[in-house]
């Protein structure tokens, strides 16, 4: 299929159900294509491995959104929840991280790099 026809096909669609609106469509389309994405996988071949702190900086330079989690997942061959949960503990105040994980090395580089960028939490 050309590119032509896929862009007449989504036209297609999108003259098929008048009553939606056309950026209703392109959420629901991108988010259809995001979890295409997630669902066929891709490389992890650096999970479990230690992030450096210029690929912290990268992750935590992107809003928190799901297209940045998949973003960074796949270019650094991560989980995408492995990205998740870097944006999670940058936005975690300090009383939580204190009484949840005082002691866990990998939070305290997730905050001082967060900290370095600017985050507040």
């Amino acid at each position: 299929m050309s590119v032509r026809e896929v862009k007449q096909f989504f036209k297609q669609v999108i003259e098929k159900y008048p009553g939606w609106d056309p950026y209703e469509l392109r959420r629901l389309f991108t988010e259809a294509i995001r979890e295409w994405e997630v669902e066929q996988g891709w490389s992890e071949g650096q999970k479990g491995e230690p992030w450096t702190d210029d690929e912290l900086r990268s992750v935590l330079s992107d809003a928190p959104t799901k297209e940045s989690c998949l973003k960074h997942a796949r270019a650094f061959r991560r989980g995408y929840g492995a990205v998740e949960q870097i944006y999670r503990w940058a936005a975690t105040p300090e009383t939580v991280i204190q009484r949840k994980r005082p002691d866990d090395a990998f939070i305290r580089q997730i905050k001082k790099v967060a900290k370095q960028l600017g985050w507040r939490a």
